[in-house]
């Protein structure tokens, strides 16, 4: 298993910051006996500069809140307060290119009444490239995402993840890279930890809001479409029309941007170094690491 934490890590627990080894919560939690937390996934990267740069943070932590906010948690922290306690992780534990786990629990709480108070930890460690770096063979997940009437399908709640986890590892079992699931209509909706979008024709196609999550990665991915003046449209999709296209993509915070190799045994026929998927993916890195792109390099982009 990886190790994401030593006798010397620091975290950020309510307020000060502790060894992770002394850390404690208590196991009469809601969130440790139902599931009921909120969290946010974050990278920070060293820039070109050499500095070290948290990706949307501000983004992210303002997300935590509304999670927060959607599945009535109590929340008293000022995003503004996270960003600057985050810094202070990742300095203390020496990090730069680190994943960030911020989770929001609940108290000892065997009832479903509101709680009138809630915790905050923040961890962070070095982490590889979460689905790899090569071209990943999907499979159409048995697993559907929750219906959005029976959850807060916007909210990065913890509950919803057992969901993930059950589609992921299914699909592992079955000897491919990732799954695939829809949603209750049996349109495409995303993976287990990530948005998708799909190439045809030179444009990109990726499921509308409703059913995912609005990932602050997909939202990247949408901003560099627009800057680079390529086509996106944000559609209802089918299983049989994704199976059409040229090639795909996942794309999150944990998997950055990811290409596909095939879903459910398909193969997509398009060269991923000679498509506009690829294109997002090395514009994405770069703008992660603040990397200041020449007139030359953009010539021969």
């Amino acid at each position: 298993m990886a190790s994401y934490y030593n006798d010397n890590t620091i975290i950020y627990l309510n307020g000060g910051f502790v060894k992770a080894t002394e850390a404690k919560m208590d196991l009469y939690s809601q969130s440790l006996h139902y599931g009921y937390s909120v969290f946010e996934g974050i990278r920070s990267y060293k820039t070109e500069t050499g500095e070290t740069k948290i990706f949307k943070a501000v983004e992210h932590f303002n997300r935590l809140q509304q999670s927060a906010a959607a599945m009535n948690m109590p929340y008293q922290w000022t995003t503004e307060e996270l960003i600057e306690a985050t810094y202070e992780v990742l300095k203390r534990n020496n990090l730069q290119d680190a994943y960030i786990r911020p989770v929001v629990y609940a108290p000892a709480n065997m009832s479903f009444v509101k709680n009138t108070e809630s915790f905050i930890v923040i961890e962070a460690w070095e982490m590889q490239p979460f689905l790899g770096d090569k071209l990943l063979r999907v499979m159409t997940s048995s697993f559907q995402r929750p219906n959005p009437k029976g959850f807060k399908i916007e909210a990065k709640a913890g509950g919803h993840y057992v969901n993930s986890i059950l589609a992921s590892q299914e699909a592992k079992a079955k000897g491919f890279d990732e799954a695939l699931l829809s949603d209750m209509n049996d349109f495409v909706a995303e993976g287990p930890g990530a948005n998708m979008f799909y190439e045809k024709d030179g444009r990109l196609f990726t499921p509308s809001l409703g059913n995912i999550l609005p990932g602050i990665t997909r939202a990247t991915v949408l901003e560099i479409c627009e800057e680079l003046e390529i086509s996106v449209e944000e559609k209802l999709i089918t299983s049989n029309e994704l199976k059409e296209a040229d090639t795909a993509f996942f794309c999150g915070t944990a998997a950055e941007v990811i290409g596909w190799e095939s879903l459910d045994e398909t193969v997509f026929p398009k060269t991923w170094n000679n498509s506009v998927s690829k294109t997002i993916q090395e514009a994405y890195k770069n703008i992660v690491a603040e990397k200041i792109i020449t007139p030359a390099e953009q010539i021969f982009a």
